[in-house]
């Protein structure tokens, strides 16, 4: 019975009320939390296919064909030829007489 009066009646000196009593009851409670919770695991139970893997080796096939589709498409047999075009034969231009001058007076204007 002496044990739950003890519990039971807080001594008269220490007052909750004082920030270092309040702060170490803080830190018994989250010690007492931290001591009694479950571990925490740092592996899952089982490997999360759907989350990890699968997306992976999706966008690894999705680069590998978009790779072999250009590859494909850039080969230079796939590519059309093009026919070699005929240069245009040079004429010989005639122009009248003084043209040069004219255009060097409405530059000069």
């Amino acid at each position: 019975m002496k044990e739950k009066e003890r519990l039971a009646s807080p001594a008269a000196a220490s007052s909750w009320t004082r920030p270092d009593a309040y702060l170490g009851a803080m830190a018994r409670k989250r010690s007492f939390r931290r001591r009694h919770r479950d571990p925490q695991r740092t592996e899952p139970e089982r490997p999360r296919l759907l989350l990890s893997t699968v997306p992976f080796l999706a966008l690894i096939a999705f680069l590998a064909v978009l790779a072999v589709a250009i590859m494909i498409m850039a080969f230079p047999g796939a590519q059309p030829q093009h026919k070699p075009g005929q240069a245009a034969a040079k004429e010989q231009g005639v122009a009248a007489r003084g043209w040069f001058q004219e255009a060097e007076k409405e530059m000069h204007h």
